[in-house]
């Protein structure tokens, strides 16, 4: 034998040994030993590597040594480096997929761990439980709407309008008190202060030359003086006499924090609010289509870096100015791209039939505007079909603003669901079934864009080679369990 093949076969016969070429992250050598990364050490077989007549010993450090000795590992290495190199790539499923895609969202959540995204995520554990109440009350809104335009059960309707309107009117109370609470204040004494933004007796109050009106600064203003309601609390704590502080501390903290309210909050929050307000209407009628391209295809994006968060105050805000949010529909686009871009993966890798049944099991979920499954299952892991998902969505969210252009106004009456979870709370500026009707072609045109975009432009070549493979097949060559295959005879040398 001569010396390559020899260091060759040596080589050979520890590879196995290691877990393989797919269980090799690194190599190195010093000037006795082989170096070696490992992506899982309870593949390694010490005892067989120890057995062959080449090791000398082996060595666990930062990286798995394996004693050659002088002049041997310096052969051996290259010869190793090659066999690594020319091993098959193993076929990808979709637990890889899911590994992938659960790192990715790790390494973004600890992006995202800023001052000033945490704050965004604090602000967001205001409103999130206020969804559910939003959603049932916008779908009992939207049912006594439709009764009212069809005249039927006239007696009922009233009564299903106050079920539908008593929690959007006290609203701000409820944001009050959790914002307090997320503060680390007492949750009651925030939502006491903001409910002197809804007292009806404020319309009895001149503030900078104008009477303030009950709700004036809406849920802006009730976050703004819970907040302050919460710094005043805690300076009280440090001051006051334990003695007072059950008598001094709310006192001090109702009675300043409303007092600024109602000679201030209350109307800077509005002149906010209502700003708020007239630019989503001015922006959607004059730049629908460009607006609504924007808002659906970033809005992924902006999930991913943690900035959504910002937009719930603002679709709060729409919702108690104008009954409905006209953002949240293109947002909802955002799915649409998803679920077009998954159905043309499911087709381009006929082949993977471990990814084929992630798709068919997350559709459903992405159908109803649940996207998480198929976005870190299938299309992030992926790379460019999450891009081209993204295209889906600005095709759908174009589609829905250039209507909006053309004085179609579609909103919705709650946040939190989307997809086809969306159409019970759908509203707008014109009849509900062409409310429906625009925002099921939006749907239809984000499925149809996201599936284009991902069949023609979401692989490149190596990508194709890379996943389209049958996973089940690759799967046999190993033993149960997924270990490797036994290891050959030691070379003798």
């Amino acid at each position: 034998m001569s010396t390559d093949d020899k260091n060759r076969a040596i080589a050979a016969a520890i590879l196995p040994l290691v877990g393989g070429a797919g269980n090799i992250s690194s190599v190195a050598h010093c000037m006795t030993r082989l170096r070696l990364g490992l992506h899982d050490r309870s593949l390694v077989q010490d005892e067989a590597l120890k057995a062959l007549p080449a090791v000398m010993g082996v060595v666990e450090d930062d990286t798995y040594q394996i004693v050659l000795g002088p002049g041997t590992v310096a052969r051996v290495t290259p010869e190793f480096e090659a066999l690594v190199a020319e091993a098959p790539e193993p076929a990808h499923s979709a637990a890889e997929l899911a590994d992938r895609g659960a790192a990715l969202k790790a390494a973004r959540k600890a992006r995202n761990a800023t001052p000033f995204k945490l704050f965004l995520r604090r602000i967001a554990n205001i409103f999130v439980p206020l969804i559910p109440a939003l959603i049932g009350c916008g779908i009992i809104a939207g049912l006594n709407g439709l009764l009212v335009n069809l005249g039927w059960l006239p007696g009922v309707t009233p009564a299903l309008a106050a079920m539908a309107s008593g929690f959007m009117a006290l609203i701000a109370v409820f944001v009050g008190y959790n914002t307090a609470k997320e503060f680390g204040g007492t949750a009651i004494l925030g939502g006491a202060v903001a409910a002197i933004i809804v007292f009806p007796g404020v319309a009895k109050i001149d503030a900078f030359g104008q009477t303030l009106s009950p709700g004036q600064g809406g849920v802006l203003g009730a976050l703004g003086a819970a907040l302050l309601a919460v710094y005043v609390e805690k300076w009280c704590r440090r001051w006051v006499p334990e003695s007072l502080d059950v008598l001094v501390t709310p006192t001090l903290t109702v009675l300043i924090s409303g007092l600024v309210t109602i000679f201030g909050l209350m109307f800077v929050a509005g002149e906010i609010s209502t700003a708020i307000g007239e630019f989503a209407d001015w922006l959607l009628a004059n730049a629908g289509a460009g607006a609504g391209f924007l808002l659906g295809g970033l809005f992924l994006p902006l999930v991913m870096l943690g900035l959504h968060q910002a937009l719930i105050p603002i679709h709060t805000t729409l919702i108690e100015q104008q009954g409905y949010t006209v953002l949240l529909p293109i947002l909802a686009m955002a799915g649409a791209g998803q679920v077009g871009a998954a159905m043309a993966v499911y087709l381009k890798l006929p082949r993977n039939g471990s990814i084929r049944r992630t798709i068919k099991s997350a559709l459903p979920a992405g159908f109803l505007g649940v996207g998480e499954p198929l976005i870190y299952g299938v299309s992030l892991p992926l790379g460019r079909p999450f891009v081209t998902a993204c295209v889906g969505g600005a095709f759908g969210g174009g589609f829905v603003g250039l209507f909006s252009m053309l004085g179609d106004s579609v909103g919705s009456t709650a946040i939190g669901p989307s997809g086809w979870a969306l159409f019970p709370l759908l509203d707008g500026n014109k009849g509900l079934g062409e409310t429906i009707a625009i925002y099921a072609g939006g749907l239809l045109v984000g499925y149809l864009a996201g599936f284009v975009a991902t069949y023609f432009w979401g692989f490149s070549k190596e990508l194709l080679e890379e996943f389209d493979v049958d996973t089940e097949a690759a799967a046999e060559v190993t033993t149960a369990g997924g270990a490797p295959e036994p290891a050959p005879e030691p070379v003798k040398v």
